[in-house]
């Protein structure tokens, strides 16, 4: 295990480093630098606690992708993850809402945080729209499938499984939660909230007519007799669910701190421990292991979804999200566990 979390380990401290080494350059006070340094490893573990079951799906995309997407993934989507959504995102953000270009709001994070936090948070309801709008159609794709065999919460499960013979059920389900929300939201944020949501039903749809069209393309060249290694259309699913997930660690560090590298460092930190985790899912098979794992990170993908998109109504606190997260994913693995003893099977690890 310890070969799996190798690289984050270092990279952690080297975050650790730097963060006290910006403190004591920015202050010359060591209990304001320890202070910095204690909200770089708390940002570290909310952005842990909110991604693990983001871990789990890219698991199980991973372990259908060939050793050479995998690999670009973990390294050029590692790249994306921290540099893209972590700093380029939040910066984006202030740019576009407040009309400046991109060197004016690096500035403005640096020179005047408050108000850098302030646009930022100003831009929630089009996050949450957009974020909780494409992560409840990754969640509900997974349930509304026809032909998936193994139900963990079977009453629910079952019941959507057979409502995939309705097409874009899902969809038309989603469109009814955003419209009953937005109907609750003052004139311009109720538009801007299901603008937004439209918007990432559409980019949950383009993504997967990109995954589609690639992996017809894939057969089209398998039936000619053609090597494929292709994994582009995983490469980009995985990207944006990324994407998506780090919409609410970004929002929610701003509660910790409104410094921009602090944010950046901690929110890094977390994402590098995610995908080492991710990768130890994949060498060690753990999804093929624990039958519920993966059902019950896609519950915690929709309760993630649900809590983005009703956060543009009410305030939830990212300790609610993190926890109900975590009981999920527990549930299902305690269930994967019971299962695992009714059928007499050995445990992974176990001789």
């Amino acid at each position: 295990m310890l070969r799996n979390f190798k690289g984050s380990l270092l990279f952690a401290g080297l975050c650790l480093i730097l963060a006290a080494a910006y403190g004591w350059f920015q202050t010359h006070s060591v209990a304001t630098t320890a202070g910095l340094v204690w909200i770089v490893l708390v940002l570290s573990v909310l952005e842990i606690s909110l991604s693990f079951d983001n871990a789990v799906v890219n698991a199980a995309v991973l372990g259908e992708m060939d050793a050479v997407w995998q690999k670009r993934f973990l390294t050029w989507g590692m790249v994306i993850a921290v540099f893209g959504m972590r700093i380029v995102f939040p910066l984006a953000i202030v740019a576009i809402a407040a009309g400046i270009g991109p060197v004016e709001a690096l500035r403005l994070s640096l020179e005047d945080p408050a108000r850098y936090e302030q646009i930022v948070s100003g831009a929630h309801v089009g996050i949450a729209g957009f974020g909780g709008a494409f992560l409840a159609m990754v969640g509900l794709g997974f349930f509304f499938d026809g032909e998936k065999e193994t139900h963990w919460i079977g009453w629910i499960e079952e019941k959507l499984a057979r409502f995939s013979v309705v097409k874009a059920a899902e969809i038309a389900l989603l469109l009814v939660v955003l419209a009953v929300i937005a109907a609750q939201l003052p004139g311009h944020e109720g538009f801007t909230f299901l603008l937004s949501g439209a918007l990432g039903i559409v980019a949950f749809v383009v993504v997967e007519a990109i995954g589609t069209i690639l992996e017809l393309r894939e057969e089209a060249q398998k039936a000619a007799g053609a090597v494929v290694k292709s994994g582009l259309g995983g490469f980009l699913y995985l990207n944006v669910l990324d994407a998506s997930f780090s919409f609410d660690g970004v929002i929610g560090a701003f509660a910790l701190s409104n410094n921009m590298v602090i944010i950046a460092l901690g929110l890094s930190i977390g994402a590098m421990f995610v995908r080492s985790l991710t990768i130890m899912l994949v060498r060690s098979g753990t999804l093929a292991d624990y039958r519920y794992l993966e059902h019950g990170a896609f519950w915690a993908i929709v309760a993630l979804g649900g809590i983005m998109l009703a956060s543009a109504r009410v305030e939830i606190p990212e300790t609610v999200t993190g926890l109900i997260g975590a009981a999920l994913i527990a549930a299902s693995l305690g269930w994967s566990v019971r299962y695992r003893r009714r059928n007499g099977e050995t445990a992974p690890g176990e001789a």
